[in-house]
């Protein structure tokens, strides 16, 4: 079972850096009925808004009733599922909260609902809490004017290096200092995505292996999968990509491996569909030279993964490195590198390609020589694929 899921807090005390949030959602709970009758819990992801949502529906005995942004899709929807739930009273509590999750994930097109939904807050006799990463859309002035507003804010890396060894104490496992400090500095204030860095460290022969790409510079290539497979497609997600220090037909290795541990039924064969546009972009791009094709290649491996989905994912997936396929692939680059540098060679030589590549393994010696590789014009690439093969051959 996911640690996240574990150790989600049960009382308002275990919630940590969030003390002003807590503070005026506990005001707003106290008061409800004196002033306005829905607010918006807002800021990054993995900070707790939706657990918190829940902790305070716990520590005052209500009822929840949640909804997510494909629940506001129109107005019919609203006035069959919402409706019924602000006029009702509480099954099983005195009282009851309305949760309605992820609310900026509403698309433009279904912003019909919003009037629906403003038009139910005014006539609830329940109080409503919406979260939302990015609330400041124009398109959700008129919501906002309706809601308090309460900001999550980033997590300090202290307050989480100490959640993070609670963990570890509790679950009787022992990790080097310096890589819970870096899982929480890297994790730039998402408590959540900490904890499942801990949880995939602890089960790594080298857990240092984890510390080996900082969020603040480049993304790895799990922390990458995991917003594509798990969050809401945002405009970050088209980006994603850029930070991730991996070859582009290499990320679509991963990808692909990945996507039925994510996807099943109908997002499964969306999530395919979107991979194969992509790669027929990726073939173009190699058959015509067309290297503007890259970007839809990208949207694709991004922004149309992630789409593929309804909602958001929770929990811990344990993402796998596609082995087999990736080998071919990378003997392939391997074999590109030898390629290039003896046309190079052959033109250079006044000789053909064939003769250049069967006599390889002698011009391997004459490339040595820092003079001949700057004649050829060599990348840089391609000087550390010799550089790799020589180191090869002294063992």
């Amino acid at each position: 079972m996911p640690w996240t899921e574990i150790y989600r807090p049960k009382k308002l005390s275990e919630i940590k850096g969030q003390d002003e949030a807590i503070d005026k959602l506990r005001t707003f709970l106290r008061n409800f009925g004196q002033g306005k009758k829905a607010i918006i819990l807002y800021g990054a992801t993995g900070t707790g808004k939706t657990t918190l949502a829940y902790v305070a529906a716990s520590e005052t005995n209500s009822e929840i009733f949640e909804l997510n942004a494909s629940d506001l899709r129109n107005r019919d929807k609203l006035n069959e599922v919402l409706r019924p739930a602000v006029e009702q009273q509480s099954l099983t509590n005195e009282r009851k909260i309305i949760l309605i999750d992820e609310v900026d994930g509403i698309s433009k097109e279904d912003f019909g609902g919003l009037s629906e939904l403003i038009s139910l807050i005014d006539s609830t006799t329940w109080p409503i809490i919406l979260t939302a990463n990015d609330v400041w859309d124009k398109n959700f002035s008129s919501l906002r004017k309706e809601c308090e507003l309460i900001q999550f804010k980033e997590i300090d890396y202290k307050t989480i290096k100490e959640a993070l060894n609670l963990i570890l104490k509790k679950e009787n496992k022992t990790l080097d200092i310096n890589i819970v400090t870096g899982i929480s500095i890297k994790a730039k204030g998402d408590l959540r995505a900490a904890i499942n860095d801990l949880q995939m460290a602890v089960g790594m022969e080298d857990p240092f292996k984890i510390l080996e790409s900082d969020r603040n510079k480049e993304t790895d290539i799990f922390n990458a999968l995991r917003l594509i497979f798990k969050d809401k497609p945002n405009d970050n997600t088209l980006r994603i990509f850029d930070s991730v220090n991996m070859p582009i037909d290499q990320i679509m290795l991963w990808i692909e491996e990945n996507i039925p541990f994510e996807y099943k039924g109908e997002e499964l064969q969306k999530a395919y569909d979107a991979l194969s546009r992509a790669d027929v972009f990726k073939g173009r791009i190699y058959k015509q030279q067309y290297w503007r094709f890259l970007v839809y290649e990208n949207i694709l491996l991004s922004y149309g993964i992630a789409s593929a989905k309804e909602g958001i994912k929770r929990g811990f997936t344990n993402y796998k490195k596609p082995e087999r396929v990736l080998k071919i692939w990378l003997n392939n680059q391997r074999n590109a590198k030898k390629v290039s540098i003896a046309k190079k060679y052959a033109e250079y030589a006044h000789v053909g390609e064939k003769r250049a590549m069967a006599e390889f393994s002698l011009l391997k010696f004459i490339l040595k020589n820092e003079g001949v590789r700057k004649e050829l014009k060599l990348e840089k690439e391609e000087e550390e694929y010799l550089d790799k093969i020589a180191i090869a051959e002294q063992f």
